[in-house]
């Protein structure tokens, strides 16, 4: 490449950085923006990645990349509420005087952040990280799948509706529309549409009328309009009786547990 082999360095890092909800910035360590495939890459030349290596080993590949929280893009308090978790991010360097010239660095995934006087520190996890997760499951009487993916199968048509949140008390919402049937949304999802929590998903614990237990309270307190999605508490019985849906039941909820070993004839 002999643009890297000038007597003149114009090399500048860059990052492209895409979140699970569509929005994507561009951010890059020389002193100007940069223009690339369409996207602006602002000037943010605080931010700088630990040291990168590559290889072909095992290892999870995951760097650090830390910075001064200058950029309106990114503000502490999006970071703490959860909207760049799991966001992904490719990481380059370019000539920053024909930036179709470049050299990739990297890419992964968005994992533990953390802020202290204006400083962000972000993990990048890299392709290689995912073998650290199990390759097998573990038994268990619950079902391990999820309502209405491939291995469930329930068909989710009618079982996602929109709601207006009208009153939030900590963790508990009331919205201006009924459940179906009872604690029909206890363990499904909400997705808040509009207001100050916009993008932002929570998990349900259980639902009884029009007021939601949510697992923890809303990142804001601000009411707004959510997309709410069926739950299953992941018992056969649900399963069956529910959702007609025992066949595809991914549990062992008969099998023998570890009580039995503890047991003494007679006992």
């Amino acid at each position: 490449m002999s643009w890297l082999d000038g007597e003149l360095t114009t090399l500048a890092l860059c990052w492209r950085i895409e979140r699970r909800d569509g929005v994507t910035i561009g951010l890059t360590a020389h002193d100007r923006d940069i223009m690339l495939d369409g996207l602006v890459h602002r000037a943010a030349p605080g931010m700088v990645p630990s040291a990168i290596t590559r290889g072909a080993g095992t290892e999870p590949a995951s760097m650090d990349v830390t910075g001064a929280l200058t950029s309106d893009a990114i503000s502490e308090t999006d970071l703490l509420a959860g909207r760049w978790d799991g966001a992904r991010v490719t990481i380059f360097a370019c000539d920053w005087t024909d930036p179709a010239n470049r050299v990739a660095l990297g890419e992964g995934n968005i994992g533990a952040v953390e802020t202290r006087d204006g400083m962000l520190t972000a993990e990048l996890r890299g392709a290689t990280a995912m073998l650290d997760r199990p390759v097998a499951e573990e038994t268990s009487a619950e079902c391990r799948a999820e309502l209405g993916d491939r291995r469930c199968r329930v068909a989710m048509a009618g079982r996602r509706r929109f709601a207006m949140v009208t009153a939030i008390d900590d963790n508990v919402l009331t919205v201006d529309v009924g459940e179906p049937v009872p604690n029909a949304y206890g363990q499904g999802r909400l997705r808040w549409i509009s207001g100050a929590n916009s993008g932002l998903e929570a998990r349900i614990l259980s639902s009884s009328g029009t007021q939601l237990t949510l697992r923890r309270p809303p990142h804001f307190d601000a009411v707004g309009r959510v997309l709410l999605v069926e739950g299953c508490d992941r018992t056969l019985a649900t399963c069956a009786g529910r959702f007609g849906n025992a066949l595809n039941f991914r549990g062992e909820p008969y099998l023998p547990g570890i009580d039995l070993l503890t047991r003494y004839p007679g006992g």
